[in-house]
């Protein structure tokens, strides 16, 4: 069977992410977020405990340790080589996800909304605390999507790890479902990308 340029599998799968977030902005976010509210309002702890400035934290250190490894040794493992990328991969995702697209698309998070914010998009007039798309899903996808690319065998752990963090992300009422399919989608895209300009770097020179 003859393979589909990557270009068209990532356009096929930003149509399909796509049309799976429409409808579930249209006919399954507030239904569920209503469903979730009690409960989610006990997971909440949970949410204060993982949320994305303690993961960012975690991340800067992770790679501090790492470059202090590169510069005493002189060189890093190639897992490290990949932890170093996904942890740099999805620290700049999110800043882009929380900078650019959160405002530009603007939409209330789910605690707004029982507030009586309305759902919808609000373009231009959104802030990096709005709830379209995940930030923590970006954070996952784009530190996840490194590990797909660099190493093939992590593809279905990976992508179970980031179905169960998107249903926690939904039950504990953190973000609505069209948020974290696309921010899974900018995320693994994102981590993709690194991870194939990490490989055609390494074949050109080391690090």
């Amino acid at each position: 069977m003859k393979r589909l340029p990557v270009l068209q599998v990532w356009l096929l799968s930003f149509v399909l992410c796509t049309a799976a977030a429409a409808i579930s902005f249209k006919h399954l976010d507030i239904p569920l977020a209503v469903h979730f509210w009690s409960a989610g309002r006990l997971l909440s702890p949970m949410g204060e405990a993982l949320g994305a400035g303690i993961v960012l934290l975690l991340e800067a250190l992770v790679v501090l340790v790492l470059v202090i490894t590169r510069v005493v040794r002189g060189h890093l493992s190639p897992l490290g080589e990949a932890l170093a990328i996904a942890c740099l991969s999805s620290i700049s995702t999110y800043g882009i996800n929380a900078e650019v697209l959160k405002p530009f698309f603007g939409v209330p998070d789910p605690l707004a909304m029982m507030a009586g914010a309305r759902h919808a998009f609000h373009f231009l007039m959104g802030s990096a605390r709005s709830s379209f798309p995940s930030g923590h899903m970006v954070l996952a996808g784009a530190f996840a999507g490194v590990f797909m690319r660099l190493y093939r065998a992590s593809v279905w752990p990976l992508t179970a790890l980031l179905l169960i963090a998107a249903a926690l992300l939904v039950v504990g009422v953190w973000h609505f479902v069209s948020d974290v399919i696309e921010g899974a989608f900018v995320g693994v895209s994102a981590g993709l990308l690194a991870g194939e300009a990490w490989i055609v770097h390494s074949k050109g020179a080391g690090w």
